[in-house]
């Protein structure tokens, strides 16, 4: 568009005829041949004729005599300016910017921080211009801490490729509570549009392949995981950039010196050899075993982690693939600490004799029924079932009266259930509601989100049981109808020590008042059941029922982002209640104490909560 502004040999003819007086040597004329002529020589014969000599355009001679009267059919043709603007001046300042844009990499270094509606920090400016650009290509996991920005520098990355040149595809890759926040970061705060992989896209482009036709594209992590025909689509296409959000998820572990991949970790293995660029982002990249570490770090440099981790005979370096910075080390422009000190604070309780004595009973429960799974055989997915639901079963336990009875109380309903279809003479043991349980997803617990959790758990502990006879059953019915008479009884004591101590700190005025107002609370809790009790209890305490919010693992993603907005702007609400769904992905930085009622035992959960 530029060059076609300009037109440097092009001719403009006069729309006035030439006079004999004007005609000289070096003069291009028309109208004395069909194309222009170049004169030559120009003899006069008196004032009103002129012999002409001239050169045509392939080059051959002539000369001609002219008159008077040939003067309105002759044209001085000359030369248009070099300068001349021919173009649409609309057109030729959109060209002129996208060149400005295009080459002002060269003069400024950050020109995506001038041109992004963000504000990075330190940390975050350290990490896209000093770690990720001047890798090429890029293998690279970014682990700072929760709340660092990791979005941000993804985007601030992603924005500075593009105006470089160096990008015009990109894939994110995230769970599916985060895509949509994916989408709106990415739109608001760096000007990038990019689609969202749907059901619905995906039907509608029944001939075409998505990940070709979309430059900008965000995926769901398990969509394409659990999905083999998107991931041989995914295999054909080709791209510049990869982030991959949450990236813990994708783990692997050894067992017996073999590893053992998840599907998440089979899609982390494909994503290498079809982009130039692969960002991992995790606040959580170590779970606590080095073998199972250094596999996941095998998704960024394969050579340099073969084979299993064993302590002494390997290190694991990670120089030049990773960075990671604990809030402690964040700091402000001004050197200052970006985020408040972090305290916490153990409080203690003693459980009543009640308390106490369900605590006892329930566990010798647990371990009976534990030592039965145990007979089914070690390689029995049926064990490994009861074995899980059995340990789910203990931790509401350890997290409120009311949950242990709920789930009691669910557990007796769904063997009584059981046992009726074992009564029925169609019955046959092929046909076992358990047959419909996720066994799969068992392999390792851990690989699944806080939501997913909660629906598994859900499936599984108030169903999965050992007994295999009408008989082991009714043995099983009986010993939980003993344990729900005892949680009710301790239930309706009203002696729940733990939720004591936790009305004492919603009463403690100098805790949960500032001086601009009352402070804002959230309390986490693993389990749905001490969800709702909390929620009521709460409630009741503080005399409004729209003081207190809730989320968990069923909360639709729309409401999720209303009771967040209400959370963190309507001061009449005072208390968010969540389960470990509310602590990923979603920001709750309104919060000044978090309190959590039970602990996850993955340490990850635990961070993920902090963050």
């Amino acid at each position: 568009m530029l060059a076609g502004a300009c037109a440097a040999s092009a001719l403009i003819s006069s729309d006035v005829g030439a006079r004999l007086e004007d005609l000289d040597e070096g003069l291009r004329l028309s109208g004395l041949l069909p194309q222009p002529v170049t004169i030559l020589a120009v003899l006069p014969h008196g004032p009103d004729a002129v012999t002409v000599t001239y050169q045509a355009g392939d080059g051959g001679l002539g000369q001609r005599l002219l008159y008077r009267a040939d003067e309105p059919s002759l044209r001085i043709e000359t030369p248009a300016s070099r300068w001349q603007f021919d173009a649409d001046p609309a057109e030729f300042r959109l060209a002129a910017e996208a060149l400005r844009i295009r080459m002002a990499g060269l003069h400024d270094p950050m020109v995506a921080v001038s041109s992004s509606a963000v504000d990075p920090l330190p940390h975050q400016i350290k990490a896209v211009y000093g770690e990720l650009l001047p890798r090429t290509p890029l293998r690279f996991l970014l682990a700072d801490d929760p709340g660092a920005g990791k979005t941000i520098m993804a985007g601030l990355y992603a924005k500075e490729l593009m105006l470089r040149g160096d990008l015009t595809r990109m894939l994110i890759i995230a769970p599916g509570g985060l895509v949509e926040q994916w989408q709106d970061e990415l739109a608001t705060k760096f000007g990038i549009n990019a689609e969202l992989m749907s059901r619905e896209m995906i039907s509608g482009l029944v001939d075409s392949n998505p990940f070709a036709r979309y430059p900008v594209l965000i995926a769901r992590m398990d969509q394409l995981a659990r999905n083999d025909d998107l991931l041989a689509l995914l295999d054909t296409s080709d791209w510049d950039l990869i982030v991959v959000d949450e990236a813990h998820r994708m783990s692997a572990n050894y067992y017996g010196g073999e590893l053992d991949t998840t599907r998440r970790y089979q899609l982390g293995q494909r994503l290498g050899a079809i982009t130039r660029h692969l960002l991992l982002m995790t606040a959580t990249p170590h779970a606590g075993s080095e073998s199972s570490f250094q596999a996941f770090m095998g998704l960024l440099d394969p050579d340099r982690f073969e084979g299993e981790y064993r302590s002494g005979a390997h290190t694991t370096d990670t120089t030049g693939l990773m960075r990671r910075m604990v809030k402690e080390e964040l700091l402000t422009f001004e050197g200052k600490p970006l985020f408040p000190e972090r305290i916490a604070e153990t409080v203690p309780y003693q459980l009543s004799d009640g308390e106490k004595h369900l605590y006892d009973e329930v566990t010798r429960y647990v371990r009976e029924e534990m030592n039965r799974a145990e007979r089914l055989g070690s390689d029995n997915p049926r064990a490994r079932t009861v074995g899980f639901a059995l340990t789910v079963l203990q931790r509401r336990l350890a997290s409120s009266t009311a949950a242990i009875l709920r789930s009691l109380q669910r557990r007796r309903e769904r063997l009584e259930a059981k046992r009726q279809e074992m009564l029925n003479p169609r019955f046959s043991p092929m046909e076992d509601a358990m047959a419909s349980l996720p066994w799969s997803r068992l392999e390792d617990p851990d690989e699944l989100d806080a939501e997913e959790t909660e629906n598994l758990e859900e499936a599984v502990v108030d169903a999965a049981t050992a007994a295999q006879t009408v008989a082991e059953l009714d043995i099983e019915i009986a010993q939980l109808s003993e344990l729900v008479d005892l949680a009710k009884s301790v239930n309706d004591s009203g002696e729940d020590r733990k939720w004591i101590e936790l009305r004492s700190l919603l009463l403690d005025e100098p805790l949960l008042q500032s001086d601009t107002g009352p402070r804002k609370l959230i309390i986490f809790t693993e389990h749905r059941d001490t969800l709702n009790y909390l929620t009521r209890q709460i409630r009741n305490v503080l005399g409004r029922g729209d003081a207190v919010v809730t989320i968990h693992g069923g909360t639709r993603r729309d409401e999720r982002r209303v009771i967040r907005e209400a959370f963190t702007h309507d001061s009449e609400v005072r208390v968010l209640v969540a389960t470990d769904a509310a602590g990923e992905g979603l920001n709750l930085q309104a919060a000044h104490l978090m309190i959590n009622y039970d602990l996850p035992w993955n340490p990850n959960r635990i961070e993920q909560r902090f963050g």
